[in-house]
């Protein structure tokens, strides 16, 4: 590996502990951050907001969402503590598939390079860019049923649209067919690459400078990888609101907690377009602020999870071939 990448991604390791370690820290990553996820998508999916004047609004019984905690205190008191998290199962799925996916992706992408371009030949921003995207489309669709399916079941109110996750799947197919899984899956791969392509970028630039760095409460890989996601995340944010809009699509678009979700017929470019001429620039960024407060937390754990985890299966493997 090159040695002036620091590149703690790609620690000498085996296929399958990279794979394994890339779905614990998904798993768990995952599991923290559910609540902030739901508040998130509930937002990205209003289209009106408290400041709209009262004769504009067309609610159709949806509720006003302002702010991340009046919404995380509103989920919780209409739909209990089990309405933060909804959609846990196919999500867990997704970020066990999806990160298992990535790193793998990202590992076998690097060695690609290194064995087409020599070791040292491409700077290491260019490597971890070129890594990443591939990394992070690959993982996208491999796994964007799941994505769908999560985005669905985070948007139900208390009035069911899926009685559970295998009906799901079932109703989808019978009703929209093999595509229903798909929708949005374009601003998705839109949205992925550039922001993999960046935050590795990013994460591989700053992890040498701040691992040197004696931090009280942080490792200098876990604040690297928190820079790194807030800064793509908010560079690729409508994409990622577009494509939510564009995954609730479909039959049961009138059925979710906000039940006036306009209807998007003309792709992505036309929906980023209906969006800004309906509510302005500010609707394709309603939700970023949650986002940003739940990529924090997420990256840090997600990085931090994932290199110990890699360490740990490395232990393993290593008193399994002493043992033999």
């Amino acid at each position: 590996m090159s040695a002036q990448s620091g590149d703690r991604l790609k620690d000498e390791g085996t296929r399958l502990q990279v794979t394994a370690a890339g779905a614990t820290a998904g798993v768990v990553s995952r599991f923290v951050i559910a609540p902030l996820d739901v508040v998130k998508i509930r937002l990205q999916l209003q289209t009106h907001s408290l400041s709209d004047p009262l004769s504009t609004r067309n609610l159709h019984g949806s509720p006003v969402y302002k702010g991340t905690l009046p919404t995380l205190l509103s989920i919780f008191r209409s739909e209990g503590i089990t309405g933060l998290w909804k959609g846990n199962l196919p999500a867990e799925l997704l970020y066990l598939c999806y990160f298992a996916v990535q790193f793998t992706a990202y590992r076998q992408t690097t060695l690609l390079l290194h064995s087409t371009f020599g070791e040292s030949t491409l700077p290491p921003s260019v490597e971890s860019f070129i890594s990443g995207a591939v990394a992070g489309g690959t993982g996208t669709a491999a796994t964007y049923p799941l994505d769908l399916l999560r985005t669905r079941f985070a948007a139900q109110g208390n009035d069911r649209v899926y009685n559970g996750f295998l009906p799901a799947i079932k109703q989808i197919h019978n009703q929209e067919g093999y595509k229903g899984f798909f929708r949005g899956l374009a601003p998705a791969l839109g949205q992925i690459i550039p922001f993999m392509g960046t935050f590795f970028t990013v994460y591989e630039v700053l992890r040498p400078k701040l691992s040197k760095l004696e931090l009280p409460y942080s490792s200098g890989g876990a604040l690297a990888g928190t820079i790194a996601s807030v800064t793509a995340k908010t560079i690729t944010f409508p994409l990622d609101l577009v494509r939510k809009r564009i995954q609730v699509q479909g039959p049961t678009r009138g059925r979710y907690i906000h039940k006036n979700i306009p209807e998007y017929t003309h792709g992505t470019f036309g929906t980023i377009k209906q969006i800004l001429g309906r509510e302005g620039i500010r609707g394709l960024y309603r939700g970023l602020t949650v986002s940003l407060l739940k990529a924090a937390p997420a990256s840090a754990v997600t990085m931090w999870t994932y290199e110990r985890a890699l360490k740990f299966y490395g232990s393993l493997g290593e008193k399994t071939v002493k043992g033999i």
